[in-house]
């Protein structure tokens, strides 16, 4: 009971995290790479859940399978998170490209692959995720939405770690906390400050 409580609340975060990159609305069948689960870890424990049936909670709001389970279990309207997956955010592809390639890009992208990566090739998160925006927001003709960015990601198994998340999540309580939470604690080697605790 304990575990499906913690995968109740992981997936949700997940999945509303994910809707925050905004959506196409299109529902079709994954392309060759692309992802095609969400695969929850911890430990011994995991559990998957399709992205074929986040494109169809995104162009129909309706939720099927664990997907369904998991927001009736958090409280959240399938309906709500849907138009979530549906957002987009208008992105140029040379300007994304570029970002990603710096060196604040890289250590966004490092505290990122913490949390979402390749089934069992954490060491490729990092790339795995450049390749993902980039190419979704190809994809989205200059815009990123968390369908696009699955459909873009060039691996079939995305893990995402639950200890990693539910961490972010102790620590990024609003939207607030979460911007400061990737803006200021990986930046902090970039500006020459002296980590705490270092003589």
């Amino acid at each position: 009971m304990h575990r499906t409580r913690v995968l109740g609340r992981t997936a949700a975060a997940a999945v509303m995290g994910m809707s925050l990159l905004g959506g196409l609305g299109i529902w079709s069948p994954p392309t060759a790479g692309a992802a095609e689960n969400l695969v929850f870890v911890s430990g011994a424990f995991r559990r998957s859940i399709p992205v074929a049936d986040l494109e169809k909670l995104a162009a129909t709001g309706q939720a099927q399978g664990l997907l369904a389970d998991v927001l009736r279990f958090s409280n959240q309207n399938p309906k709500t998170v849907g138009q979530l997956l549906n957002q987009s955010v208008k992105l140029p592809v040379t300007l994304v490209s570029r970002l990603l390639n710096t060196r604040i890009g890289e250590a966004i992208l490092e505290r990122l692959a913490q949390i979402v990566f390749p089934l069992n090739a954490s060491q490729a998160g990092v790339v795995a995720l450049r390749s993902g925006l980039v190419m979704g927001v190809v994809e989205g003709n200059g815009s990123i939405s968390a369908i696009s960015f699955f459909r873009a990601y060039p691996v079939r198994e995305m893990e995402v770690s639950i200890p990693a998340l539910m961490n972010l999540i102790r620590k990024a309580s609003s939207i607030t906390d979460l911007v400061r939470f990737f803006s200021e604690s990986p930046l902090d080697g970039l500006r020459g400050e002296t980590p705490k605790g270092t003589p």
